[in-house]
């Protein structure tokens, strides 16, 4: 069965976009007829659209998603991928380092979705997505504020998704699983890279594109829900028709 979408008219915004799966999906959305921002603190290197933003920044944030809105006219999605991922101890680490994960991870996200939602409440629809990690239950060696934040954002899109539903706003989360991006690479190198090709795997950014662009559309009925990368999700988008992703 052959699944592809049809963006048409709408705006997704994605933090984090100018590498990793927010690029892949970026390019996605365009392929679909949709109009992909990116926001980021470094441009894309694919001429995308681009706002230059840290999340981390409340105020910034606020007023790039309204120069979306006044640019665009309308807001139809958020993915909302920014994050850090420092390596230390929990004895060693910096506690600016802490402080700084948090602020990325977890204060982006609920800044930008103080600023994106409204605009999706008002229309009564919309979606957003955001990312856990497998590290969120479990906890890693070395990963203690990355997998510390990554499992408030569960909890966080559980809330947002109770509260915005009897608007027709959806909220669900992605845990990608293992995929070899730039941030990945640099927090694992060695054996630890070695660890997770042996386990479960390590995928490509367009495998999460398919689920991504899924949770995006309307064909996606849930919210509050978390989605989880095994095995079996890698290669998702060989079922999906996407410009340039399956060619």
């Amino acid at each position: 069965m052959k699944v592809s979408f049809d963006a048409t008219g709408e705006v997704v915004v994605i933090t984090g976009g100018a590498q990793g799966i927010g690029a892949a999906l970026a390019q996605a959305v365009n392929g679909c007829g949709g109009t992909a921002v990116v926001f980021d603190v470094t441009p894309p290197a694919d001429g995308v659209e681009y706002v230059e933003v840290d999340v981390a920044d409340r105020s910034a944030v606020a007023a790039a998603v309204d120069a979306v809105v006044q640019r665009h006219g309308r807001i139809n999605g958020l993915v909302a991928g920014a994050a850090v991922q420092p390596r230390s101890s929990v004895l060693d680490m910096d506690p600016a380092e802490w402080t700084r994960t948090l602020q990325v991870n977890l204060d982006g996200v609920v800044w930008t979705c103080q600023a994106v939602v409204p605009h999706l409440v008002a229309q009564q629809s919309g979606s957003v997505v955001v990312f856990t990690s497998g590290m969120a239950p479990t906890g890693y060696p070395g990963a203690s504020a990355y997998a510390a934040s990554k499992a408030a954002l569960v909890a966080f899109a559980k809330s947002l998704a109770a509260e915005v539903a009897d608007h027709r706003v959806r909220v669900n989360v992605v845990a990608p699983g293992v995929i070899d991006t730039a941030q990945f690479r640099g927090a694992n190198a060695g054996a630890d890279r070695e660890h997770w090709r042996d386990t479960i795997g390590i995928g490509d950014p367009d495998d999460v594109v398919g689920p991504l662009l899924f949770l995006l559309s309307d064909a996606a009925a849930m919210t509050g829900s978390v989605l989880t990368r095994e095995r079996a999700f890698a290669k998702l988008t060989s079922f999906i028709e996407l410009p340039g992703v399956n060619e």
